[in-house]
C-alpha cells in the first residue's frame, strides 16, 4: 500500500510517501514545497496543484492523506491555507484518490501517545519507525510522513475483528479515549475563556 501524505500551506506544502508493507513502513520520499510570497495567488495555487498530481502520478498512491482544517471561532479558517487545501483536493478529486483528513492530536497520539506532544517528539518517531538516518526536514515533511502513519495505524485498527485482542485494536481504543478526554479539556477551556472578564 503507497500513501501520500499532504501538509497543505500556501507557504510552505509539505510531502511525504509511505509504502505499507505487513507492519513494516518505508518512506518512498519527502519534500517541502514553497512558493515565493511575492507571487501572484493564482501562480502559487497552480504550482500546488501541478506538484500534487505530479506526486500522484509517479507514485501512484491509494489514498492522500491530509491534515483536518480546524475551523476558527467565527466559523472561517485561514483563507490562504484553505485555498491550498482546495487544490489539493482538486488534485486528487481529479484521479479519483481517495482523501483521508486527520487532527494534529490525532496524529500525535498515533504516534507519540500523548495528543500534546511537540514536534520533535513527533519527528523522532518518524525516524524511527521509517528507519530514516535522521529525522526528516522540514517539519512540514515531517508531519506529511506522520499522516502516512496514521492512516496505516487508524486503517489496521478499524480492520480489526469484533472481539479481538490486537495490540492494534487495544490502541485504537486507547487513541479514541484519549481523544475524547482532549477534547472534553478544549470544551472546558473554551468555556473557562469565555467567562473571563475582558
Amino acid at each position: 500500500m503507497v500513501l501520500l501524505g499532504i501538509d497543505p500551506g500556501l507557504a510552505s506544502t509539505g510531502w511525504g510517501v509511505v509504502r505499507r508493507e505487513g507492519a513494516r513502513y518505508a518512506s518512498l520520499g519527502y519534500g517541502c514545497l514553497r512558493t515565493p510570497a511575492g507571487e501572484e495567488l493564482g501562480l502559487r495555487l497552480l504550482t500546488i496543484h501541478n506538484t500534487v498530481t505530479a506526486l500522484i502520478r509517479e507514485h501512484r498512491p491509494e489514498v492522500l492523506v491530509m491534515e483536518h482544517l480546524y475551523q476558527l471561532r467565527d466559523g472561517s479558517v485561514g483563507l490562504s491555507v484553505g485555498q491550498a487545501v482546495g487544490v489539493v483536493r482538486l488534485a486528487a478529486v481529479q484521479v479519483g484518490l481517495p482523501i483521508a483528513e486527520y487532527s494534529p492530536t490525532h496524529v500525535k497520539l498515533t504516534l507519540v501517545g500523548n495528543g500534546q506532544a511537540d514536534k520533535h517528539q513527533v519527528e523522532y518517531m518518524v525516524q524511527r519507525l521509517l528507519n530514516l538516518p535522521q529525522p526528516p526536514r522540514p517539519d512540514h515533511a515531517a508531519d506529511a510522513l506522520a499522516l502516512c502513519i496514521t492512516h496505516v495505524h487508524s486503517g489496521l485498527s478499524r480492520a480489526a475483528a469484533p472481539g479481538q485482542t490486537s495490540a492494534g485494536a487495544g490502541a485504537g481504543d486507547r487513541i479514541a479515549a484519549a481523544l475524547a478526554a482532549d477534547e472534553a479539556r478544549r470544551r472546558e477551556h473554551l468555556k473557562e475563556t469565555a467567562e473571563e472578564p475582558s
